[in-house]
């Protein structure tokens, strides 16, 4: 069933979450926000909603069987794929306001993800206060912590609930009513980090005049964001001179990106231009929190929460060939610097990371698994990431292969 007027889908499960549910739905009647009820239970059962839990597990590949095993843990995964492709498959979806435990909030997230990036989305849960990055992915999920549990109403949760229904009826309107710029610009992605924030600030300065620049910030989650506006055709090509995220997916730090690093480069042909940015480093949390394998390496602490540790020769070396594998992937047109002078603010002569040798060892590995073509080339730059000569070079390099 389709409609055509945008509505607010209210989502979860009502046989345990009706008294919260029905609540959010009262808090936006009241708002004159339209809305849709929808029941995602693991089982099927007759709620008064406006989606029964039924009508969801039918959009399940397997039908309903699948879904209602009476196993908890399969069943929160089969609904959670009717759930995608049911949400999906509307045309009326103008915003999503889920609540959940941390069951909940894993059946209703992944359908949220799938969404257009713009679309508010906001899961007030219990899981709010920890690690999000499972639940919020690259996506624009907000999420609202519950204080107490989801597990009936009170003093704090009734009033936890009424500000994520106005929360979300705010969005709502917000998003009916804006008007996309007549910016005839195209967008291009760019990756940044603290300790590369001087280039990516005079790139950013010597392109946008012609080009819209979307700065990412290189945290794992940045990356796949990034990459993801690529794979969706809202990126004309990427500036992405801060690959960061691999130390991290290589050697355990916080901030990592996936094994899909660069796919999109190689799956859409896109106009890329690469570099070695931070990639002097891995990061941790707080100190303590470095594992003990580590001890003894040169660290260095950003702050209380962020500790960064310098990568070694042999790092750079399993990166360098871990990189240059993926960019043998790419078919388009394909620039990567090698910053000469270093690869970070840290990475400078006289400053904690400064490491010709493990830098070397990079750049090496690169120029010994990359294969070079007309269209896939490493260009040596003798400048530090930081100099307003390297930032001049990378968009020269991405106006030549534009």
């Amino acid at each position: 069933m389709k409609h055509n007027a945008k509505r607010i889908y209210v989502v979860g499960t009502f046989d345990t979450k009706a008294p919260e549910l029905k609540y959010l739905a009262q808090q936006l009647q009241k708002l004159n926000a339209p809305l849709v009820t929808v029941d995602i239970s693991t089982d099927p059962n007759e709620q008064d909603v406006d989606v029964t839990a039924n009508e969801v597990a039918e959009h399940h590949p397997g039908g309903v069987s699948k879904v209602f095993t009476g196993d908890r843990g399969t069943a929160i995964e089969a609904m959670a794929i009717a759930f995608k492709r049911f949400l999906s498959q509307r045309d009326d979806v103008g915003a999503v306001l889920g609540i959940g435990g941390s069951g909940g909030t894993a059946l209703i997230t992944p359908a949220l993800q799938a969404l257009p990036i713009g679309t508010p989305k906001l899961v007030v849960s219990t899981m709010a206060s920890g690690n999000v990055a499972p639940y919020v992915g690259a996506s624009d999920i907000s999420m609202m912590y519950s204080v107490t549990d989801v597990a009936g109403l009170n003093r704090i949760s009734s009033r936890i609930l009424a500000n994520a229904a106005g929360s979300i009826a705010g969005a709502f309107a917000a998003a009916q009513a804006y008007v996309e710029s007549a910016d005839g610009r195209q967008a291009v992605g760019l990756s940044m980090f603290g300790v590369t924030t001087p280039c990516i600030h005079h790139v950013t300065e010597l392109l946008q005049h012609e080009y819209d620049c979307l700065v990412f910030h290189a945290t794992g989650t940045g990356g796949q964001s990034m990459e993801k506006l690529l794979d969706s055709g809202l990126l004309l090509g990427l500036l992405d001179l801060t690959t960061t995220e691999v130390c991290d997916y290589l050697f355990g730090g916080v901030l990592a990106c996936t094994d899909d690093r660069f796919g999109a480069v190689a799956r859409t042909r896109a106009p890329y231009v690469g570099s070695c940015g931070a990639l002097d480093m891995v990061n941790f949390g707080a100190y303590e929190t470095v594992p003990s394998r580590y001890s003894g390496r040169n660290f260095y602490k950003h702050n209380p929460q962020v500790t960064l540790m310098r990568t070694t020769a042999a790092e750079n070396r399993e990166m360098g060939q871990w990189i240059g594998a993926r960019l043998n992937q790419c078919e388009g047109k394909v620039s990567f610097l090698l910053p000469l002078g270093g690869v970070s603010a840290l990475d400078a002569p006289g400053k904690p990371f400064h490491d010709p040798d493990a830098d070397e060892a990079l750049f090496s590995a690169l120029r010994s698994t990359v294969r070079e073509t007309e269209n896939r080339r490493l260009i040596p730059v003798p400048f530090h990431i930081n100099d307003p000569e390297f930032a001049e070079i990378a968009v020269a390099e991405f106006k030549k292969i534009i």
